[in-house]
């Protein structure tokens, strides 16, 4: 008897049935065999499966792996069978492939879980089902009757199954179907054994341990504070000469890993007596890791190091030497802010302790070159064998590592995106997206290379875009000390370079700004021109151009039914309409005005900022019209160019054409070419980081260049007003944008979340919702586990791989999702175009479900669908006419909810891509521009974004909002003149100085300035205003613009300035006077009730 009896009495189970009564039979003799049986039992089960179900079909390959982890399987069985799937898979091919020691616990766990499979395949596919469990007992007994083992099947051809199944397969399919809904997943009681089986030692294998030779488990250790006075250490590793590199404490998965912290600090004692040298601790219970060592506090680790990384740290220490008195190579970094930049690293890294550092230099100050004299140091002092440096740009990271072969020619260095053979060097050099897919792939003969202990320094450059979004991961993963590089950190909620690097907001570890270097001579300055053009400011007006402008104007631009625009915007200036005389403009002034060389024959080195890649063309089409005199003088170089990296090359070539680059982000940052002495700005630049970056292109000293002097000065020629944005603090942030499919993955739990309230639970919602908790587990079902990136967030990918986890959301689990998991989703094989579209009906959908506004949505919506209109003679959009009438010509959106809205979403999403894709043609235009002003201008180098008062005081309040006072200011409670007295202690006398404050601030008024900051609590807003959100008093047009109002004064704090009540979305539903027309007494009262508020923030 055997626990899979109940197999053979169905003969459709015939394929798999016999192979895993042997692996049953043979495992009290061969634990091996065992072992490759349960594998096979399983494999040929899996095909049996894909045989028979009409849910699964054959993927390219049909390797056991491929069919394991296609989508449509993932989503048949359940998170925890699949990870005992895994399991069975993996411990199969190690007693295969790799020879590797099996026990007779591994093989019994292999057993276990091959049962729960069949019993899962009994439920679903067979005829009578009983239901039982898996005994252990049975494997043992009656073993004499069992000792003829029976012979392994070979194979099984999966496409001659098929065929052979045939005619089961809707039988079975639809009984599957059926069973499913009632089946009763056997969930994983990970205990802290079958923790390390499942996780754990995975860990240990991945990282190249080898079981028995340099890995014991349950070592014992004489010592420990028990009556027995014995210990036995969950996992101890060896190096090669035979001592103690590390043990490891093991927790159930649901345990904290600090309970065994005190365990493992005692075992460690007992270790470090007995050899002489204390181990490293690591802390684990599969998704969470820690590592203890001698140096550092107890920190986060993305795996357990490998053998050689534990070595190579341990000789490390024994070769480290003190920072405290550092030389630094004046041959490297001469200059005494690139010292003082090294010293302050040392210090930081040596007598602080710390693990990161940034470094804020301004552009062209010789970031490179000073970080090339730290690693020297480090590598002097024994801190360093190995270093990384990162760039999110192919042309950043050669330009590093050549500068690095010139000033550390004994430093083994290798460009991953040039060298594929030369792993092994100890300086490597790559972008992000190659290092991504370097770590899970590249392995030598001791296994996998870059494992999470490999670099003992980390170099980030450009920091403060390089450090958020999908590449973030890759810092999580490398334990080593981080050093970030950058120009222009961002000081913003969600991109907080300094946060990142665990330090006060506004003062980095070093900063040497682009004010400081102009005075101290090692940069240049600048002067600005900014010229305004009218059409570029103010578009193309019909009613403003000539009789035969005109005349033209109608021949371009008036459509199929006559229809003429008034005018074209100036943001569609340089994207579908190019105005040659606007471009000749731009051109004129550069060359007119400009600075040149080689006594005034010959235009300097100059860059121009283009808004896209036809506009470059157009440009250069221009040039090669008004300038014929110099060939091969202009040259495109952006993401188009073939060879960039040569164009490159010969625009930083000073004896070589081009003069002129055309860039379209390529030369925006990160290229040195010191000899360039005009930028134009012919686009409009929305960051500020970003703006500074690129002026940093003319930023660089240059000798000799203009007719034996120096380069003392370089022009910046603004035709698109980013100096006067900048000067009025318009510059924005860029956002930490997720990928397509993480944001479609984040909309849909947001939506999840929203579902559960009570106005929700009808019959057709809930079905919904559960239909998005069903896509989403698929999602989150089908990520690699096996992926670096993957691993570092397994916690929470486990954790929303089960569906009961979607039953009760909070905020906080949107805002985890959010982080932790979105990310990391997968694309779907879908049309991008239907993508998109969800995002748009997702969004939505949530505004609607949150009562907020969905105006630009709306608006982009009615487009697609006025687009999907004018081409409705195709047939799959010809059966969706009525909804698309309803929707541009019924008040259908008005009326309608989430059940409409999913309509909408479900039945025009595969529609999408018949949309034209170039709704606009491309049109060249010949009217008459003209330069309405042209200012020079000194430059404007006080940059505010590293004045520590700003920062302190911003920061103080943010921290501080239990503060009564500025709690007092938060819930609108009048403030007392004591209350101002207190913010005069805070501000004027613990941040800082009154002066400090009025030279940031002015005579702005200190509650005021917290009210800023803080807000309003949502719930004080509503108090203030609750008499004009009563139904029985104000129509619905009223009480949604009171609404708007109290969103507003929430996040601003007060509303000074009533003009914003003139535009969206305060108009959303009329202006104020056709609002309150015939109730202008109601408006009053609103209007007295916002001067309260914002007098409540000044003392009574």
């Amino acid at each position: 008897m055997t626990n899979f009896d109940f197999l053979q009495s169905d003969p459709k189970f015939n394929t798999f049935s016999g192979v895993a009564v042997a692996a049953e039979k043979v495992l009290p003799i061969d634990v091996a065999s065992s072992v490759i049986n349960c594998r096979r039992a399983m494999e040929f089960a899996i095909k049996w499966m894909y045989s028979v179900d009409d849910s699964l079909a054959k993927p390219w390959d049909d390797k056991l792996v491929s069919l394991m982890n296609t989508e449509d399987f993932r989503e048949i069985v359940d998170r925890d069978l699949w990870i005992r799937l895994d399991f069975i898979r993996k411990k199969g091919n190690s007693a295969v492939h790799t020879g590797k020691k099996v026990t007779q616990e591994e093989a019994m766990l292999c057993l276990e879980n091959l049962y729960i499979f069949m019993d899962f395949i009994a439920y679903c596919y067979g005829e009578k089902y009983e239901e039982g469990k898996f005994e252990p007992k049975l494997v043992f007994e009656e073993n004499e009757e069992k000792v003829i083992q029976e012979p392994l099947i070979s194979d099984v051809d999966l496409q001659a199954l098929i065929k052979e199944n045939a005619e089961l397969k809707e039988a079975l399919t639809a009984r599957r179907k059926e069973q499913y809904q009632n089946y009763v997943p056997k969930p994983l009681d990970i205990s802290e054994y079958k923790t390390r089986k499942i996780y754990i030692d995975t860990l240990l294998e991945d990282a190249g341990w080898i079981l028995g030779k340099d890995w014991l488990n349950e070592v014992e250790l004489q010592g420990m504070p028990n009556k027995s006075g014995l210990g036995r250490a969950d996992y101890v590793l060896y190096g090669d000469d035979g001592r103690v590199l590390a043990v490891i404490e093991a927790k159930r998965t649901c345990e904290d890993v600090v309970k065994g912290r005190q365990q493992a600090i005692l075992y460690a004692n007992l270790i470090e007596k007995k050899q002489g040298r204390r181990p490293v601790i690591f802390l684990t219970n599969g998704f969470d890791t820690r590592i203890i060592d001698t140096c550092y506090p107890e920190r986060r680790v993305s795996a357990i190091y490998s053998k050689r990384d534990l070595e190579k740290w341990f000789n490390l220490q024994s070769m480290r030497t003190s920072l405290a008195n550092v030389n630094v190579d004046k041959e490297i970094a001469g200059r005494y802010y690139q010292e003082g930049a090294v010293k302050a690293i040392c210090d930081s890294f040596g007598k602080k302790n710390r693990r990161k550092a940034l470094l804020v230099m301004a552009t062209g100050s010789g970031k490179t070159r000073t970080v090339i004299a730290l690693t020297k140091v480090l590598l002097e002092h024994g801190w360093v064998k190995n270093i990384l440096f990162l760039a999110d740009r192919n042309s950043l990271v050669t330009q590093a590592k050549r500068a690095f072969v010139n000033l550390l020619p004994d430093l083994s260095v290798t460009n991953l995106c040039e060298e594929k053979d030369n792993y092994t060097a100890h300086g490597v050099f790559s972008t992000y997206q190659t290092m991504t897919n370097c770590i899970d792939s590249v392995q030598d003969e001791k296994g996998k290379l870059f494992t999470n202990g490999h670099f003992d320094l980390v170099i980030c450059d450009e920091a403060h875009r390089s450090i958020y979004n999908k590449y973030r991961d890759i810092f999580n993963y490398f334990d080593a000390p981080l050093v970030g590089l950058t120009a222009t950190p961002k000081d913003e909620v969600d991109k907080n370079t300094y946060e990142v690097f665990e330090l006060q907001k506004g003062v980095p570890t070093y900063a040497y700004e682009l004010s400081q270097a102009v005075k101290d001579g090692y940069l240049v300055d600048y002067l600005s021109v900014e010229t305004r053009l009218k059409f570029i400011e103010q578009g193309i007006v019909y009613e403003e151009l000539s009789e035969e402008e005109k005349q033209a104007y109608e021949n371009t631009f008036k459509d199929e039914d006559g229809k003429l625009p008034e005018s074209i915007g100036s943001a569609e200036l340089n994207k579908w309409v190019f105005n040659i005389d606007t471009i000749r403009e731009v051109l004129h002034v550069l060359m007119t005005n400009g600075l040149k060389i080689e006594y005034g024959s010959k235009i300097g080195k100059t860059i121009i900022f283009a808004k896209n890649h036809r506009h470059a063309e157009k440009i250069l089409e221009v040039f090669g019209q008004e300038y014929p005199n110099y060939p091969g003088y202009a040259k495109v170089i952006d993401n188009y160019t073939k060879y960039a990296q040569a164009a490159i090359d010969e625009f930083s070539n000073p004896k070589k054409l081009p003069q002129i680059a055309i860039s379209v982000d390529m030369l925006d940052t990160g290229i040195d070419v010191p000899e360039v002495l005009n930028l134009v700005f012919f686009k409009k630049v929305m960051s500020k980081a970003k703006f500074w970056q690129m002026i940093g292109r003319g930023t660089r000293l240059c000798p000799d260049l203009m007719e034996g002097e120096d380069k003392s000065k370089f022009y910046i020629f603004d035709f698109c007003g980013n100096f006067e944005f900048f000067r009025m603090n318009k510059g924005k942030p860029t956002a930490n944008m997720l990928a397509l499919q993480g944001a479609i993955f984040n909309l849909e739990f947001e939506l999840v979340y929203k579902l559960q309230d009570l106005e929700f639970q009808t019959e057709r919602l809930i079905a919904y919702r559960k239909g998005l908790v069903q896509h989403m587990l698929g999602k989150v079902q089908e990520l690699n586990r096996k992926n670096f990136a993957v691993r570092q967030h397994l916690r929470y990918v486990e954790l929303y791989s089960v569906e009961e986890n979607y039953q009760t959301l909070t905020y906080e689990d949107t805002l985890t999702v959010r982080d932790e998991l979105a990310p990391l989703i997968e694309p779907d094989r879908d049309d991008a175009e239907a993508l998109r579209f969800d995002a748009l009906m997702y969004g939505v959908e949530l505004a609607y479900l949150a009562g907020k506004t969905y105006t630009r949505a709306r608006k982009d919506l009615v487009k697609r669908v006025e687009s999907l209109s004018g081409i409705a003679n195709v047939p799959e959009i010809m059966v969706e006419t009525d909804l698309l009438d309803k929707i541009l010509h019924t008040d259908y959106l008005e009326r309608a909810g989430i059940n409409e809205f999913e309509q909408i979403r479900q039945n025009l999403r595969n529609l999408m891509k018949y949309i034209p894709k170039g709704i606009h043609r491309v049109y060249d235009t010949r009217f008459e521009d003209e330069i309405l002003s042209m200012d020079w201008n000194e430059a404007e180098l006080d940059s505010d974004d590293l004045k520590n008062y700003r920062a302190k005081a911003e920061y103080y309040v943010r921290q501080h909002q239990d503060n009564e006072v500025i709690a007092k200011l938060k819930g609108n409670i009048p403030l007392k003149i004591s209350d101002i007295k207190e913010l005069e202690k805070i501000l004027w006398s613990e941040v800082g100085s009154k002066s400090d404050y009025e030279a940031e601030y002015g005579q702005k008024p200190l509650g005021e300035f917290v009210r800023e900051i803080v807000g309003i609590d949502m719930n004080a807003a509503k108090t203030a205003f609750a008499e004009y959100l009563d139904e029985t008093r104000l129509d619905s047009r009223q009480i949604y613009f009171v609404n708007q109002i109290v969103e507003f004064i929430v996040h601003n704090g007060l509303m000074k300035d009533l003009s914003v009540l003139q535009e969206a979305p305060f108009t959303d539903r009329g202006s104020i006077v056709e609002i309150f027309k015939d109730s202008s007494s109601v408006w009053q009262g609103i209007r007295s009730v916002i001067n309260q508020v914002n007098a409540n923030a000044m003392a009574a």
